[in-house]
């Protein structure tokens, strides 16, 4: 007896159906749906609500979070050329937490029930739903859990006074990225650096899904070979 497909209702929400795909998701949530719209998640408005953020809201909630971390090194004596340089550290170190995180958990392979569920997600649904500018950036709620093991890491090799600049950096580093993103793919870049970001991300979209992690830009592709060809035939998962 042949089990039958499952099918996804993109009338009803998403989230507890994906699932059920099995390993059937990996190919259905890499086939994307260009539109603006953004579909319904969870029956429930309260949930529905959380998953849901202007990209306004990452550099309003964050840059204070970011000011407020920096001026604590600044009153522990550092002068401002030490907190600059602790703070383009700080950047430095988010652009590989960024590729790394995009490589190898944003794009794991799933295929069980709860595995699909949670990657959706995380990551999927941005894959399935490209252009949809509510779901294009971080949930405040998610990058406030993020940034408790972030803190943890800077403090394992910094002291007390350059913790709070680093990790203020790095902060501001995911400010960066998460505005760059939305800007990548609801922006019109004018400039031929910008342009070439934009076609470049893209480009992991809709071409070629395995290569081009980064968001901010292509140093960490280049270091650890998963630059995307110049020219691909088609598109590979």
């Amino acid at each position: 007896m042949v089990a039958q497909e499952f099918t996804v209702d993109l009338d009803k929400a998403l989230v507890f159906q994906v699932g059920h795909l099995g390993q059937d998701y990996q190919e259905w949530v890499h086939e994307p749906i260009v539109t603006k719209e953004s579909p319904r998640f969870f029956e429930s408005d309260f949930w529905e609500f959380l998953t849901r953020t202007v990209w306004w809201a990452v550099p309003v909630i964050w840059l204070p979070v970011v000011c407020w971390s920096i001026s604590m090194s600044i009153q522990m004596g550092h002068t401002l050329p030490q907190i600059a340089l602790m703070v383009v550290f700080g950047i430095f170190l988010w652009t590989l937490m960024e590729y790394t995180l995009h490589r190898f958990l944003f794009h794991i392979k799933t295929k069980s029930y709860w595995g699909n569920t949670a990657h959706y997600l995380l990551h999927g649904c941005h894959h399935k739903h490209p252009m949809d500018g509510l779901r294009l950036v971080f949930p405040p709620a998610a990058t406030a859990i993020l940034c408790v093991p972030f803190w943890n890491m800077v403090k394992l090799f910094s002291t007390p006074s350059t913790t709070p600049a680093l990790f203020g950096g790095g902060l501001l580093g995911y400010v960066m990225y998460d505005c760059t993103h939305y800007y990548l793919h609801h922006g019109q870049p004018s400039i031929e650096v910008s342009r070439n970001l934009k076609k470049y991300h893209l480009n992991h979209h809709f071409r070629i899904q395995t290569k081009g992690f980064g968001i901010t830009s292509s140093l960490w592709d280049k270091v650890f070979g998963t630059l995307p060809p110049s020219k691909a035939a088609g598109k590979s998962r």
